[in-house]
């Protein structure tokens, strides 16, 4: 659905590049997530992707399309939600879904429908301007699927949220995407990229540094190791054991062997430690 071949973008059209040759593809039906902090250069790319930007040096195409000369069909093929939500706000919810509805030129879905998906049921006909941020970004959201988008481009889709709304729209993600839908996901929050993401993009200062499924990273980069917390002579003891060397092996078999065992789980390494061990950066 996407590819991307040495791209470069500099606003100041000059050395100065936001984003430096940077490569990628994006089969379809995949969630692919573009990880990094604030200015590393995730939002130019995306802006490319989606046109808001012009193409200035590489090769990108999108759903089948030449950026370099974007056709109005491809807007019909691809859904845009974005971080900064940019509703009309005198107009009331419906109405920003049905003016929105009457720029494609494909059957779009019902604006009521759409609302009580993202938890707005009976605030259709509120002026957006009086909603709360977090609900004209489940607007925002709301809009992105008003065209049923075979591509989806998601901007931090839960930035804002309370954690009920917050899961709410991670299962939307995981619904539409089970029905084929490919999304392109930009974030700094690196727990909804673990938990979404097929495949996983860090980018810093414009170069991307490496690319791989959230599974695979922490196999290559985690240490692998057990929790354990147990009781010892009516004292309950947390201790931390490696699976991988002999005397920890030996001492987690017989504490489970002998002792009361109260909790055990294993201790993997997160998306956010491995991309500060990888870049050597913080996601600030």
């Amino acid at each position: 659905m996407i590819t991307v071949q040495n791209l470069y973008h500099s606003y100041n059209k000059d050395d100065n590049y936001a984003v430096k040759d940077v490569s990628f593809e994006i089969p379809k039906g995949e969630v692919f997530g573009f990880l990094g902090p604030s200015g590393a250069g995730k939002s130019t790319t995306q802006g490319i992707l989606t046109g808001l930007l012009q193409l200035q040096k590489g090769n990108v195409t999108v759903a089948g399309y030449d950026v370099k000369e974007i056709k109005r069909k491809m807007f019909n093929q691809i859904g845009m939600s974005f971080e900064q939500s940019n509703v009309y706000s005198k107009m009331t919810a419906k109405e920003n879904l049905k003016f929105y509805a009457k720029l494609f030129d494909v059957p779009t879905r019902d604006p009521d429908e759409l609302l009580e998906i993202v938890g707005l049921e009976g605030k259709g006909k509120i002026r957006a301007g009086e909603f709360s941020k977090g609900m004209k970004h489940r607007l925002t959201f709301a809009r992105s699927m008003l065209n049923n988008p075979e591509l989806w481009f998601l901007d931090e889709p839960t930035t804002g949220l309370d954690p009920a709304i917050a899961s709410v729209i991670k299962g939307i993600v995981k619904e539409q995407n089970e029905k084929g839908v490919t999304v392109f996901l930009t974030t700094h929050n690196m727990y909804i990229a673990d938990e979404l993401c097929d495949r996983v993009a860090f980018i810093i200062d414009g170069d991307i540094h490496l690319i791989d499924s959230p599974k695979n990273l922490k196999l290559e980069y985690g240490e692998s190791k057990v929790e354990v917390e147990y009781g010892d002579n009516g004292k309950l003891k947390t201790e931390t054991f490696s699976t991988l060397d002999e005397k920890d092996k030996k001492k987690l078999a017989d504490i489970i062997a002998k002792q009361n065992i109260q909790t055990m789980h294993t201790k993997e390494a997160t998306l956010e430690e491995i991309f500060i061990k990888v870049t050597g950066r913080e996601l600030i």
